[in-house]
Order: C-alpha cells, then structure tokens, then sequence
C-alpha cells in the first residue's frame, strides 16, 4: 500500500504500523516525534498504531547541538 512520508510517496506492506516502518528507516522512537495524518502521537501511541492506504507521516528528528 502507499502512504506518504514527509511529503514522498512509499509503499510500505498491507500490514505495516508505525512501529515497522521507524524500524525500516533506523529511526528510534525515543529521538522522533511522529506525524499521523496531522495529529502528533504520543510515544505511547507509535508502536500499536496501524498504517492505512493514503496515510500522511511526518517524521521530525531531534537535533543536538547549540550553546
């Protein structure tokens, strides 16, 4: 199925969740904050959540650094 990931289209499998896909891209969910369809989940959220056909993700790495 596809879905959308930070603005590109992805094909990600039928039974695919959120937790798969940050698996997939070696993100860890301790250092990402996730978009679904325009809400922000909570940590809590991200490993039961289930990816549909034409779902929208953002995905915003944290950055160190500054003084």
């Amino acid at each position: 199925m596809e879905i959308v990931l930070n603005g590109q289209r992805r094909q990600v499998s039928e039974d695919s969740n959120l937790s798969a896909l940050l698996t997939q891209l070696a993100a860890r969910p301790e250092m990402v904050t996730v978009e679904l369809n325009g809400r922000i989940l909570d940590r809590s959220e991200i490993a039961d959540a289930p990816l549909k056909p034409g779902d929208q993700v953002k995905i915003l790495h944290f950055m160190g650094g500054g003084r």
